[in-house]
């Protein structure tokens, strides 16, 4: 279903969290659910998946993961601090170790100058905090952005999880 790549950092993700006893949460706009998507593909993924976050609009952020409705209007929804506050809501909200959160433009349309299509910021939330990434992929095709956003998430969530 997902790339071969994917589908490795995917099964690395389940293997690195569950030789820790870790749990697993996503909270996902841009990708939809994607993230997800590729750790479920992985058996035995039910023992460190616990829930993924599908918060596409504003209020879903609001009212699922908690990020307060004064820091999307400040920063917009496509931020830091949102993805931040995405990752670290999802924790807590979830109950689990480790939490990632991806917000960003696949376009074709929605971009600006100040924040084109391809621009996605990524938070992971652990027990030392949350690490921050923001990744400017270009208008590559929404289709592109969607994958390669799906990598760094996968990639930041084995890197925080290997780190601990």
């Amino acid at each position: 279903m997902f790339p071969e790549d994917i589908e490795r950092m995917a099964a690395a993700v389940v293997a690195a969290a569950a030789g820790r006893g870790w749990t697993v949460a996503t909270a996902e706009s841009c990708t939809g659910g994607l993230v997800a998507g590729a750790l479920t593909a992985i058996a035995g993924s039910s023992a460190v998946v616990d829930r993924g976050f599908l918060t596409y609009s504003n209020q879903a952020k609001a009212e699922m993961l908690g990020v307060p409705s004064e820091t999307i209007e400040a920063h917009g929804a496509v931020s830091e601090p949102v993805a931040r506050a995405m990752a670290a809501g999802a924790r807590v909200t979830a109950g689990v170790d480790l939490a990632v959160s991806i917000t960003g433009i696949a376009g074709p349309g929605g971009g600006s100058a100040e924040k084109p299509v391809g621009l996605v910021h990524f938070g992971c939330a652990g027990p030392d905090g949350v690490v921050h990434e923001v990744h400017r992929f270009g208008d590559i095709g929404r289709e592109q952005v969607r994958l390669e956003s799906v990598r760094v998430a996968l990639g930041l969530l084995l890197t925080v999880c290997e780190a601990e």
